[in-house]
């Protein structure tokens, strides 16, 4: 990973099991870019093996099934990485709320204190374009950038991280980070 300065910040995205860390849901997958200056300079992405069944909701959404997390790092090895990774950057995501919620309590399972400085191009793009039929990240991402990219797999981590990342500088580049 090459070296991240103070100004870098963090783009992430995480695949559930369902919608609730304290309905016992978890973790199943993890995106992250870091990005300076208008550039991604790393990533980092792994699913996570945990002792549940992923509910078929919850498959449908992202694709992620219960053999594809087998042989998958479990959560106490995936998340002292994942801070490390992230340590001391700005953390980026769409629909934020969900994702630090969902991070915040992996993060205290592990017993690692976790309140970082977030943005959420989410809530920026419903400040900045109100009249978007809706703000779903592929949405804005057409709004910004044109075609979403041929080879993206749309609610996997990594590559919702990429995307929300291109959005995330998109909107700077245009209006600032207060957007």
């Amino acid at each position: 990973m090459p070296y991240k300065s103070a100004k870098c910040s963090v783009v992430l995205d995480v695949e559930t099991t369902g919608l609730s860390p304290s309905r016992g849901d978890r973790v199943i997958e993890v995106g992250a870019v870091a990005i300076e200056d208008g550039e991604i300079i790393s990533e980092f992405d792994t699913l996570i093996y945990i002792e549940k069944k992923i509910p078929w909701h919850a498959q449908r959404v992202h694709g992620i099934t219960d053999a594809m997390l087998l042989g998958k790092p479990p959560s106490e090895e995936v998340f002292p990485e994942l801070h490390q990774f992230i340590s001391g950057s700005a953390i980026i995501a769409h629909n934020a709320r969900f994702d630090i919620g969902f991070l915040k309590h992996e993060f205290h399972c592990i017993g690692v204190p976790f309140n970082p400085e977030y943005h959420c191009t989410l809530e920026m793009s419903r400040r900045l374009f109100p009249k978007l039929t809706n703000h779903k990240l592929e949405t804005v991402y057409r709004h910004l950038c044109g075609d979403l990219p041929h080879n993206i797999n749309g609610h996997r981590a990594l590559d919702d991280a990429r995307l929300a990342a291109r959005v995330w500088m998109e909107m700077v580049k245009e209006y600032g980070s207060n957007g």
